[in-house]
């Protein structure tokens, strides 16, 4: 398939002025020269987007996704590089971009679609759409400065889908509309889908990535990070998350431990009501699973296996783990006693296994807390919290959180 928009060394940078002269005796003394700082937005960036594909742009906030978008639609001109847009373009960037709030919604459907290429016999042809798709019937010779920020939405959306563009660019604005208008959002990109449309949008829900890309990228400070597949380009954004301030109590104990900082990889990270005499103590973690890639595939069976040393002969020890997600909230938890599982007694170094002969988990990145105490678990011989990580990359299609295996029969 021939490139519908072809990225070539795109990187773009923007002057930061931390001050501004405004009086004429300023001016003159410093002859019109500001100091700035130079803040590279976007560095280095390639992609091919064949006709007919949808790609889904990822990252944190300030990654440059955004930015990258209003290049390729010719709102802002990269400072190096090239982009090459093959046929009719339609934007939708931001809440409202290129309306007049003293003139009516009638008049802006007109205005906007005249700066899409539509003449103003194709606009009337298509207008009846456009206002019935927005929802707007009632309110669309009202002025829009007394729409609702969901008002605006919907009618910027709705004239960019029926200028019937060859590409289409889509920011974030979706998040705006309710569920009834998303779920029409996505009726209307599935249909320039099968018309072999060309769509590029930005967006913070990878599962939606996941629904409708064929390929992703992932942004980070302004340079690609990861482009590919669904299930590689969400693998990777949600690593960078974890570095980024979603979890970065998890990074600072990640990095203490790669340094070699096994307490300080701990301290701050147990449970303030538990006291660790270390009498046994967790010496490491590894996860068995049968794939060749690093990161496990729902259904595979999952080894848990949990080294440890104990310092003197311990008697009836219990081990055990708990699950969580990236939000932190608990997926699963059990321990050898609630396994009805006997250890008369540890003493030197060995491994517990925890083995799982199938992960019911879809993608995403799940955190390990592991604990030895007595059989009680009153005495607590080491617990470390959430200080291990495991991965799950779903290569296929489907949505949420837990892998249900499902088998389909047709009856006739």
């Amino acid at each position: 398939m021939p490139a519908a928009v072809t990225i070539t060394g795109v990187s773009k940078r923007f002057k930061l002025y931390h001050e501004k002269y405004s009086s004429l005796k300023e001016r003159v003394q410093h002859l019109g020269r500001v100091p700035y700082e130079e803040f590279w937005a976007l560095r280095d960036i390639d992609a091919e987007i064949a006709e007919g594909e949808t790609w889904g742009l990822l990252g944190h906030n300030g990654s440059g996704k955004s930015t990258l978008l209003k290049c390729v639609a010719g709102i802002i001109q990269p400072t190096e590089g090239r982009i090459e847009v093959r046929g009719r373009l339609a934007a939708l960037l931001e809440l409202g971009a290129g309306f007049h709030p003293d003139l009516t919604g009638r008049d802006n459907v007109f205005l906007n679609a005249s700066l899409l290429g539509l003449s103003k016999r194709e606009i009337e042809k298509r207008f009846d759409d456009i206002v019935a798709f927005a929802e707007l019937e009632q309110f669309i010779d009202n002025q829009v400065k007394y729409y609702s920020s969901g008002m605006y939405m919907r009618l910027g959306f709705a004239v960019a889908v029926n200028a019937e563009p060859d590409v289409l660019l889509v920011d974030e604005v979706l998040a705006v509309g309710d569920e009834a208008f998303q779920r029409k959002c996505l009726d209307r990109v599935r249909h320039f889908q099968r018309e072999g449309r060309t769509i590029v949008f930005v967006t913070h829900a990878p599962d939606l990535v996941r629904q409708i890309c064929q390929k992703a990228i992932v942004l980070d400070h302004g340079r690609e990070v990861a482009s590919g597949s669904p299930g590689v380009a969400i693998r990777s954004f949600r690593e960078h998350l974890l570095t980024t301030g979603d979890r970065p109590e998890v990074a600072e104990a990640m990095a203490a431990a790669l340094e070699g900082d096994v307490e300080g990889a701990l301290d701050g990270r147990n449970d303030p009501e538990r006291k660790r005499n270390f009498r046994v103590r967790i010496t490491g973690v590894r996860f068995e699973h049968p794939g060749t890639e690093e990161c496990l595939r729902p259904g595979e069976p999952l080894t848990i296996a949990i080294g440890y040393e104990a310092r003197e002969r311990i008697t009836a020890p219990n081990f055990g783990f708990a699950i969580y997600d990236i939000e932190g909230n608990l997926l699963s938890g059990t321990n050898t006693r609630i396994l009805g599982t006997d250890i008369p007694h540890i003493d030197g170094k060995g491994e517990i296994r925890f083995s799982f002969t199938s992960v019911p988990l879809l993608d995403g990145t799940y955190f390990l807390t592991l604990a030895v105490t007595d059989q009680d678990e009153d005495v607590v011989y080491d617990w470390q919290e959430q200080r291990h990580r495991f991965e799950v990359m779903n290569p296929g299609l489907a949505q949420g959180m837990l892998h249900m295996p499902t088998k389909v029969e047709v009856r006739t």
